[in-house]
């Protein structure tokens, strides 16, 4: 019998292992990882191909508008359209406002320069951006994405003063953190530019292997921006997350930003 109890043991100890691991490995709405589709600028594209190809994939999108944008005001309809098929609209300020005073930054207009904003200026504006998405699809919960992934104004962190209007707000700088140590006013993102499929597939592989998720942060998809991937390789990037929708949570940037809130409250 004693002999019996001794190979038992070992057989129960590695059942409940395998337990553990997978119970650690599918911790992201019972899934192994997360991932997020945003897609920033409020272009022609995002309406005219970006959104059809989700909708054929049933996955839900997360698109930061500038809300001063004629690509907005001009198409606030299908927005709206888009809003109620599920797609989030997200707010990246009301005139994307980046700091001229950082080096490669001549493309930022006087009109336009973060660092010749006041505090006050910017919570307006963003403020104001937020009463026109309300507009636009009737929610109240709302998400942020920083411009330019600029932080501050002069040595303030403006975002200070916008937390209780937002779930979170989306950065720039990479990172495959586990939920508990995610910065909810500064959440990790890949910025993609010129990446292919295969280089997208990568980096969602290397999320799942530290139990983490990816956000990726698109502009033009086929054109329309200086930073831009392929149309194709955006489509080979949503069969891959079809074919791996049992274990990847392909998700908003709002329905994340809860989740990581919940994680993070326990």
């Amino acid at each position: 019998m004693k002999f019996k109890n001794l190979l038992i043991l070992p057989l129960l100890l590695l059942v409940n292992n395998l337990s553990f691991a997978q119970k650690e490995t599918a911790d992201w709405n019972g899934k192994k990882c997360a991932v997020v589709l945003t897609y920033d600028d409020a272009l022609n594209i995002h309406l005219d191909k970006v959104i059809p190809a989700l909708n054929s994939f049933s996955f839900k999108g997360t698109f930061y508008l500038i809300a001063s944008s004629p690509v907005v005001t001009g198409r606030m309809e299908e927005w709206r359209t888009a809003s109620k098929k599920g797609h989030e609209l997200g707010n990246h300020t009301l005139y994307h406002p980046c700091d001229g005073s950082l080096l490669g930054r001549d493309f930022v207009t006087k009109d336009n320069d973060l660092s010749r904003y006041t505090v006050a200026r910017a919570v307006k504006e963003i403020k104001t951006a937020n009463q026109f998405l309300k507009a636009i699809d009737g929610r109240s919960e709302r998400t942020f994405a920083y411009p330019c992934g600029d932080l501050k104004i002069n040595d303030t962190l403006y975002y200070d003063y916008l937390k209780t209007d937002f779930t979170v707000a989306r950065g720039v700088q990479q990172g495959y953190l586990p939920a508990k140590t995610v910065d909810l006013s500064n959440v990790n993102s890949f910025v993609e530019n010129g990446t292919t499929a295969a280089q997208m597939i990568t980096q969602i592989e290397e999320a799942e292997k530290a139990g983490s998720f990816i956000v990726f942060l698109f502009h033009g998809v086929g054109g329309e921006h200086a930073l831009n991937i392929n149309l194709e390789e955006h489509q080979k990037l949503l069969l891959y997350l079809k074919k791996r929708e049992k274990d990847i949570w392909v998700t908003t940037m709002i329905d994340l930003g809860k989740y990581i809130q919940k994680q993070q409250a326990n």
